[in-house]
């Protein structure tokens, strides 16, 4: 049987051709974990580093730009559909208010937010020439960063995965754990943002 480790990098070498329009099609819909594999895949020499920043980046940037236009163009349809997600779109265009673009770039980092805050623009007057270009200039820092983190680390990272694959159990412990803290601070950041709006 294979272990985690020998499974994930058997994955890589059987799909190391497409690479590049997984990437690009995986940042399209999300994000992160997409980009620690475009890292690995540079970092086991499979793919051009900073070619698959630029493939990456340009998924992010296409998939922002699709729910900024589903946001300017449908307006009736996500306030009619997305109900339980007005509480977020309420803090959405609270910090657009409060930052103005440099949003654009933070929502990247905003777990939960990576979906209504680009909607959320394309409701509001925002100029759509100035959100694309700040958007394609943010998806590429965004992969970058990440993206050189994972190729740089890339051993680090295997002997990670080496262990995960012995201890799934702590493993897992360690992702839940991590993924409830990120959760519960996000949750705070909106009851904070909209308790002060009430206050105003």
């Amino acid at each position: 049987m294979f272990g985690l480790e020998e499974t994930l990098k058997t994955i890589l070498y059987d799909y190391k051709d497409l690479a590049y329009i997984i990437i690009f099609l995986w940042c399209t819909l999300e994000g992160e974990l997409a980009l620690i594999l475009g890292g690995i895949f540079a970092h086991e020499g499979h793919v051009n580093l900073a070619l698959i920043i630029f493939v990456a980046g340009l998924g992010g940037f296409v998939g922002d730009q699709i729910y900024f236009y589903i946001g300017r163009y449908n307006k009736k349809y996500i306030q009619k559909k997305l109900k339980k997600q007005r509480r977020k779109f309420a803090v959405a265009h609270l910090l657009l208010q409060k930052f103005g673009w440099p949003i654009i770039f933070i929502q990247r980092y905003m777990y939960g937010f990576r979906t209504v805050i680009p909607m959320s623009i394309g409701i509001t007057r925002y100029s759509a020439k100035k959100f694309a270009i700040v958007n394609l200039i943010s998806a590429w820092i965004w992969a970058a960063i990440t993206i050189l983190l994972a190729w740089y680390f890339g051993e680090t990272i295997w002997s990670f995965v080496a262990w995960a694959g012995e201890h799934w159990y702590y493993a897992a412990l360690i992702i839940v754990s991590f993924l409830c803290l990120v959760i519960f601070a996000f949750k705070q950041l909106e009851k904070s943002i909209l308790k002060k709006r009430t206050h105003q």
